[in-house]
């Protein structure tokens, strides 16, 4: 195997390490949790905390990365202390207990993901290769560990949620620890106090966080609602479950066309695609549940979060400011996934709740503002690094 192969090969592993765990985690992490005796509401108190955690304390994290200009070690430690936190679950008992650890596992793991999207971005601008068909290994990863979750529950109780949980860690410590040391640029400035707020106030960066973070939240009614109203339209779980993965799919096939998308488009242009797409998955969804309906629209995910994703990537690759990728990922991830889902989320049950399928037309106004600022983006981006002086 050559250099850049085996380079692609450790990058690719970082990514099928890493949502391995999050395809346990997201559909099967709440089931252990009641298992532990905890109320719905409980389980939703702390699942919330642990998210508006992780938006103040992600940033701070990768900033102090970017300060010391280091990733791996980084990276190592707050695998470590994830494992650590999740181990705590084997004896720790009643809600604040189990709060206290969920906050320091789900704060130490999701901070690695930005900080591993840095080392990765700057592998592939460094050597040349494809980010998207790196990847999907984290798609294909996601899809084969949330599919053994059902038959592993059935046969061995929630408990196997928490040991395969702490098992796959042992993999994303490891494939941490595989990532080229050298794709840190050693020459680069290191981030300085302040810097952090500098660039939140950056017109392009606010653009691109508005864009993306709205992109992001149009998905809400979809991710909380999607399945209990596919339900009540009398779609099968079965056929749910297979709506669930063409979106999946979908999203690989994107990824896999992803340089040819790039150099067609550009990073701010896919995040416009990404959010026109939302536009019409969103209003043929809120005014039809008919099944082929939802058929075209889940391949539409190809764009709402492929493409989206894909241009959020490479516009932090190529905007942030020198030593600050780390910061921005972590930035991007806070509003993207953290505030801008959050905040719609909230309000989401009751849109569903008042309008049912209706409630998709709100979605749909949401991404014709991330359309409107990724529009403005690519119009006032000049391609380079910001300067924040």
């Amino acid at each position: 195997m050559g250099t850049t192969a085996f380079q692609a090969w450790r990058l690719s592993f970082y990514f099928g390490a890493v949502f391995a765990v999050v395809g346990v985690m997201a559909p099967f992490w709440p089931v252990f949790l009641k298992a532990r005796g905890l109320s719905a509401p409980e389980i939703g108190l702390l699942l919330s905390a642990g998210l508006w955690l992780r938006v103040i304390l992600n940033p701070m994290i990768a900033q102090l990365a970017d300060r010391r200009g280091e990733r791996r070690r980084p990276l190592l430690i707050l695998t470590l202390m994830a494992m650590l936190g999740f181990s705590c679950f084997l004896f720790m008992e009643g809600f604040w207990g189990l709060l206290a650890v969920n906050l320091i596992a789900s704060v130490a793991f999701s901070s690695i993901i930005p900080l591993g999207e840095t080392v990765v971005l700057r592998a592939v601008y460094r050597l040349g290769l494809d980010y998207g068909r790196l990847r999907i290994w984290g798609s294909l990863t996601f899809i084969a560990t949330s599919f053994a979750g059902g038959p592993m529950l059935a046969v061995f109780g929630s408990w196997s949620v928490l040991w395969a949980i702490l098992a796959l860690l042992v993999g994303v410590l490891l494939a941490c620890a595989l990532l080229p040391e050298e794709s840190i640029d050693q020459k680069a400035k290191p981030a300085q106090s302040g810097d952090m707020w500098k660039l939140l106030r950056h017109p392009v960066f606010l653009l691109f966080l508005l864009a993306g973070g709205l992109g992001n939240a149009g998905h809400a009614v979809l991710y909380g609602f999607a399945t209990l109203h596919w339900r009540s339209a009398g779609f099968s779980d079965v056929l749910i479950g297979a709506l669930w993965a063409e979106g999946v799919v979908a999203e690989i096939v994107l990824f896999w066309l992803g340089n040819r998308l790039l150099s067609r488009f550009g990073a701010a242009n896919l995040l416009a695609l990404g959010a026109a797409a939302g536009i019409i998955r969103w209003t043929a969804m809120g005014f039809s549940d008919a099944l082929w309906v939802a058929l075209l629209t889940q391949a539409l995910h190809a764009f709402t979060f492929g493409a989206a994703h894909l241009g959020a990537m490479h516009f932090i690759a190529r905007a942030a400011p020198e030593g600050m990728a780390a910061t921005a990922q972590s930035l991007h991830g806070a509003v993207g996934a953290g505030i801008a889902v959050g905040l719609v989320m909230a309000v989401a049950g009751l849109l569903y709740e008042n309008f049912a399928n209706g409630a998709y037309f709100f979605m749909a106004a949401i991404a014709c503002v991330s359309l409107l600022a990724a529009l403005l983006l690519a119009k006032i981006w000049d391609g380079k690094h910001m300067d924040l002086s």
